[in-house]
């Protein structure tokens, strides 16, 4: 008689990985994470520690120096650290999809040029698509690069909420190259944007004082100003040949991804904000007993970890159908989207479940309560989402 796998099964490369990112997280994450909260400073140590860990080429294969798991782990890693500081997760988010984009649409010499140090965590990339009137309309985008006689590119305009945009070396930039395209989405394309990490003024490139936030603290995000940014017609992503004007789809297939990754990071929220509600509510005790025993307080673990595990076999669904080769659309945003919502839903309850305390910057759920908006936000918003899955779902099932 056949035995049933369980599922979230996992291999033993991934129990080990996990494990170690886990204790991590427990001895070098929370036990700080607060302070650097609470001064928005950026977690150097912490980021120093990633790299020796090898956490900035989980997804690069061996032959670049990492360590070439796939998205599956890549979540898996991505929900235990988020468990300790969603900004943590950021910090390698954007680098993550750099690689993917690379590994993916990138020449040879890009590769070479790039994932190595990549790995390394020697340099890191961010990625750009957001400005300042776009929103969720893409393709809205007005960011634009023009050819010069000299055979390179011109890049002029505004970029928006750009994670790790100071510290970055590496920009992944999506830029209208075509004006007169229809649909507009054929007329942009993504373009490797090289600069100095951690200067503010770069050739062409002005990075303004990071963004101050409600949550989501010390990974900056910023704004990137290209005034006359000279980019060479090699750092077209695919070579100028295949990339020009290829941008949108590159770009929409690393958000695919990237949804995966948000999922993950809001089961690492919401598992976090269980974690809390459990140990506080058995130990707080109100009419002679621990809360966890009033049957308000029940109900609400019992809904808070119902959630939670949905949104892990969601997340992990969609990693492994990405990882398959089959299509993850669909279930990608289902995952963003669940996952995003149980994180909101978990951090409130576990502060509801804390009373006055929860209130306070004293107690750790306070901080989770902030970080948790950002993901029914970034990488496209709920609404979004659900204009997603169910477009999707309307082509898989036409009559």
């Amino acid at each position: 008689m056949a035995v049933a796998v369980p599922f979230e099964e996992k291999t033993e490369d991934q129990k080990a990985i996990t494990e170690m990112v886990r204790q991590f997280v427990d001895e070098q994450i929370l036990p700080v994470a607060e302070r650097y909260d609470h001064e928005d400073e950026f977690p150097e140590p912490i980021v120093e520690q990633m790299k020796e860990l090898g956490l900035f080429g989980v997804t690069i294969p061996e032959e670049y120096s990492g360590m070439g798991l796939d998205l599956t782990t890549y979540a898996m890693i991505v929900e235990e650290l988020s468990r300790g500081w969603i900004s943590i997760s950021g910090v390698i988010n954007t680098h993550f999809i750099g690689s993917y984009l690379l590994l993916k649409y990138g020449t040879d010499e890009q590769k070479q040029k790039y994932l190595p140090r990549m790995a390394t965590g020697e340099i890191r990339a961010a990625f750009s698509l957001s400005e300042p009137e776009l929103g969720s309309d893409v393709q809205a985008i007005k960011t634009s690069a023009r050819k010069l006689d000299d055979g390179t590119y011109e890049i002029n305009g505004q970029k928006m909420w750009v994670t790790n945009g100071l510290r970055s070396a590496l920009v992944f930039v999506l830029v209208k190259t075509d004006p007169e395209a229809e649909p507009r989405h054929k007329g942009f394309t993504c373009f490797i944007a090289e600069k100095e990490p951690g200067v503010a003024e770069t050739p062409g490139l002005t990075v303004p004082p990071k963004i101050r936030k409600m949550g989501y603290k010390g990974v900056e995000s910023t704004e990137l100003v290209f005034d006359g940014y000279r980019c060479p017609a090699e750092n077209v992503l695919g070579g100028e040949e295949a990339g020009l004007n290829k941008g949108f789809a590159q770009m929409m297939d690393a958000l695919e991804v990237g949804r995966v990754n948000v999922a993950a990071r809001g089961v690492g929220v919401a598992q976090r904000a269980l974690e809390l509600a459990l140990r506080y509510s058995q130990e707080r005790k109100a009419f002679g007993k621990p809360i966890a025993q009033h049957q308000a307080i029940t109900f609400k673990l019992a809904d808070m970890a119902t959630q939670t595990e949905a949104a892990r076999l969601l997340t992990l669904r969609a990693a492994r159908l990405k990882d398959a080769g089959l299509r993850s659309d669909m279930e990608a945003g289902m995952a963003k989207l669940f996952a995003s919502e149980a994180a909101r839903f978990c951090a409130e309850e576990c502060l509801r479940i804390h009373g006055g305390y929860g209130y306070s910057k004293e107690y750790e759920i306070e901080r989770l309560y902030r970080d948790a908006p950002l993901l029914l936000i970034g990488e496209g918003t709920s609404e979004i989402q659900k204009m997603v899955i169910g477009r999707k779902l309307l082509e898989r099932h036409r009559i």
